[in-house]
């Protein structure tokens, strides 16, 4: 590895490495690594120290002093992200924070159905832990058992629970956030109901780390649903999709907690590259439905519900074939097929990815346009469509032709997002529905957003960072 302290000034850094103590100091470069790509390898950074502080004072004095010499600081949590507003750029200019030491659950308030915890507390520990207490914590991700809550809202992240219960933003009720100027925002409240003034948590919810460091959070319980039930679904189109999907909100309302939709060839990906899957439905069929009804009276009545819903989807002609989990352990591994869809897709070669979001209504319109869109800048890729359905979010991504070459169908990456965000535009859909903006789509949101959005956020950024050093060169 290259020797880049001369980067920064290693006066300066033995300044910064004082504050946290030499062992939370990362310096060598072989222990920065983990810190500088992120997962998916399309953004590698650079830099001369990985700080982890342990205590929120540490925080504030971190900033204090990057602030004092105008030294850019990165965020960083569970680097689980996939827009690269984690990873530091190649200046080797920037330093690296790392909140993974604060981690502890500092409260379950069970009578008020919240969870006070710091930012580097692990997603799948927090579900535990909310479960321990015989409550719900409902963000569901892939990355849960790697992904820190900071993250989480910095992002604002989305998953499998939002249909239900919203995404992260629409879990908080309250942050505390250091300043790029070290002073200590203290908003941990537990109100569901709070009028007096601006919003300020939501400003931080969703910035993904550029307008200051989230330390800690408020977040939502919710009580343990007393029944819950799974069904795989065959369909044979997205219209198809769609209706069952409003024949489940008019026949199980709020109980119905997931809908998520999964066309035939990212199916197929999974059972032939994910090891030990088993086939949900014995037949094919052009598309899927993962459906998920949770009942908070009982077993029986969410498995009245469920069955009520596919029975009328049958008579209809809605439904093609349908199964219900015949126990836990199914409806577990029917979600866990969901979950390997992204990683069943790798083997297959190169994949543009695009994660949007379109009304509700518009999604079979999306998905036809979208593909003859797609047609028109690669004849022979493939498209691979699944995601929530019934929040809107399809994670549509493009799988490089049979015997392509990798190296030339990502060369289309600027053309490819181009023709099928142009579609989602039309539509009057978002570009990012759940994973931000980072680097990869930065440049895009600031071409194609309405002029004075851009104004306005970039005077938020100024209002709170005016020296320019949280999380430079992300989103805005």
């Amino acid at each position: 590895m290259n020797d880049i302290s001369r980067d920064i000034d290693p006066g300066l850094i033995d300044r910064f490495a004082a504050i946290v103590g030499d062992k939370y100091a990362l310096r060598d470069q072989q222990d920065i690594v983990p810190y500088l790509t992120e997962r998916r390898g399309l953004w590698h950074g650079r830099t001369a120290l990985v700080l982890r502080p342990g205590s929120v004072d540490e925080v504030s004095r971190i900033m204090q002093l990057a602030t004092e010499t105008g030294t850019p600081v990165v965020p960083q949590s569970g680097n689980t992200g996939l827009v690269g507003a984690q990873v530091p750029d190649t200046s080797g200019r920037q330093i690296v924070l790392s909140l993974s030491r604060l981690n502890r659950i500092r409260e379950i308030d069970v009578l008020s159905n919240t969870i006070t915890v710091e930012a580097g507390v692990i997603l799948q520990t927090l579900q535990e832990a909310a479960d321990a207490a015989d409550r719900l914590f409902p963000l569901s991700l892939a990355a849960q058992g790697s992904c820190q809550i900071g993250g989480n809202l910095s992002s604002n992240a989305g998953g499998t629970g939002v249909l239900a219960y919203g995404n992260a933003r629409e879990l908080c009720l309250g942050v505390e956030v250091v300043l790029p100027t070290g002073e200590v925002f203290d908003d941990l409240r537990k109100l569901k109901k709070d009028n007096t003034g601006y919003d300020l948590k939501n400003l931080f919810i969703g910035a993904e780390g550029t307008l200051g460091v989230i330390t800690a959070a408020v977040l939502k319980l919710f009580p343990k649903p007393k029944g819950r039930e799974v069904a795989f679904a065959g369909l044979s189109s997205p219209e198809a999709a769609l209706s069952l999907f409003s024949l489940a909100m008019d026949r199980a309302g709020a109980a119905l907690t997931a809908f998520e939709l999964i066309g035939r060839r990212p199916y197929d990906f999974t059972l032939l590259h994910a090891p030990g899957v088993v086939r949900p439905l014995s037949g094919d069929w052009p598309w899927y439905v993962l459906m998920q009804i949770s009942s908070g009276r009982s077993a029986e009545d969410a498995r009245a519900l469920i069955e009520e819903v596919l029975s009328a989807g049958l008579e209809q002609e809605i439904v093609g074939d349908a199964v219900i989990a015949a126990s836990i352990a199914q409806g577990d591994a029917f979600w866990n097929f969901r979950e390997l869809l992204p990683e069943a897709q790798k083997p297959e070669g190169a994949s543009i990815k695009h994660d949007i979001s379109v009304p509700v209504a518009a999604i079979p319109q999306f998905i036809e346009k979208a593909a003859g869109a797609v047609q028109s800048v690669s004849p022979g890729a493939r498209e691979v469509c699944f995601g929530h359905m019934g929040d809107g979010n399809l994670h549509y991504n493009i799988s490089r032709p049979i015997g392509g070459d990798d190296e030339a169908f990502l060369g289309l990456y600027h053309a490819m997002n181009k023709a099928v965000h142009d579609v989602v535009r039309n539509l009057h859909g978002s570009i990012s529905a759940e994973h931000g903006i980072g680097q990869l789509k930065r440049d895009e949101l600031i071409a194609t957003a309405p002029p004075m959005a851009i104004e306005l956020m970039r005077r938020v950024k100024t209002a709170f960072d005016p020296a320019g050093i949280m999380n430079p060169g992300k989103v805005i």
